[in-house]
């Protein structure tokens, strides 16, 4: 009950002007940061239970909230805008610019990982310019940035099974992979890191199938083998899920675009305690809590 009590706190603090801010980064305490996926902006008509343009202010009252709470920093997991309905370049550039404005107003560090309906109708270069991510390299698709005590990978499986990059829809979305370069990469980050780690993605690795990395089985293996990462969290899969799978737990978080209305909404606060990790759901969002590995 803490927790709902907590959320319709901060929800209903969202109206209040005078309300005093959260702490950001206080010495000692968990970290905290905020994390939404999916909000597929665009502004075309809503199609099955996907509501385009209802991203909007679904995004403001998420970043409402971030920045009430003093989150240390706010991620967002793939598919920002949307292409599938095959925009002309300026239209889809426009969106991904609405969307990245409102994302924009928290105030903290914030990050960016890219998902397959990022490049219908734009290339990689042509998202990647619109977007920020603090102290990141502006050209870079997967990035590491060490935050609280924790080292966080953001990695980009937007390739094809042949190297070639996600370009302006010359994908499937089912042929998603993790080319050798970034495993490497990968490996070299656990490897060094003097810290435990996260993981962000839009594409799943917990397991096997049209919605998981094609490469998976291969990637948790890196991860497994440094004996250092916590948690993957992931996007992509609309519904959600979590596994646990060999000392490491695959949170994928609620899509944002899918429902109508502010009640439909979904986006959460995770905190990383000494003995677990605590996802605190927001409207349609789950809540988590998930042991860490002694």
């Amino acid at each position: 009950m803490r927790d709902l009590s907590r959320r319709q706190f901060v929800l209903a603090s969202l109206t209040v002007l005078s309300l005093p801010r959260g702490v950001r980064g206080a010495p000692g305490a968990p970290l905290r940061f905020g994390m939404l996926t999916d909000t597929h902006y665009a502004d075309y008509a809503s199609r099955g239970n996907r509501h385009y343009r209802e991203s909007l202010a679904k995004m403001r009252e998420c970043v409402d909230s971030m920045v009430e709470q003093g989150v240390a920093f706010l991620v967002e997991l793939g598919d920002f805008n949307d292409g599938a309905a095959k925009p002309p370049v300026e239209d889809a550039l426009h969106y991904l610019g609405r969307i990245e404005a409102e994302f924009a107003r928290f105030d903290g560090p914030r990050y960016h990982v890219l998902g397959n309906h990022n490049m219908d109708a734009l290339s990689k270069p042509q998202v990647l310019g619109q977007l920020h991510n603090t102290g990141i390299d502006p050209e870079s698709s997967h990035y590491v940035f060490d935050r609280g005590g924790l080292r966080c990978l953001v990695l980009d499986a937007n390739f094809r099974a042949d190297g070639v990059a996600y370009d302006r829809g010359n994908f499937r979305w089912t042929d998603a992979n993790i080319p050798a370069s970034q495993i490497e990469w990968l490996a070299r980050q656990l490897d060094t890191s003097p810290h435990p780690v996260l993981v962000f993605i839009h594409q799943l690795l917990d397991g096997e199938g049209n919605i998981f990395v094609n490469n998976a089985a291969e990637v948790r293996e890196v991860l497994e083998a440094s004996g250092k990462t916590l948690a993957v969290f992931q996007g992509h899969h609309h519904s959600g899920s979590h596994r646990h799978l060999n000392g490491i737990h695959y949170y994928t978080l609620r899509a944002m675009v899918e429902g109508s209305g502010p009640e439909n909404n979904a986006y959460a606060v995770v905190e990383v305690q000494s003995e677990q990790i605590v996802v605190e759901g927001y409207r349609r969002a789950v809540d988590q809590t998930m042991p860490r590995q002694a």
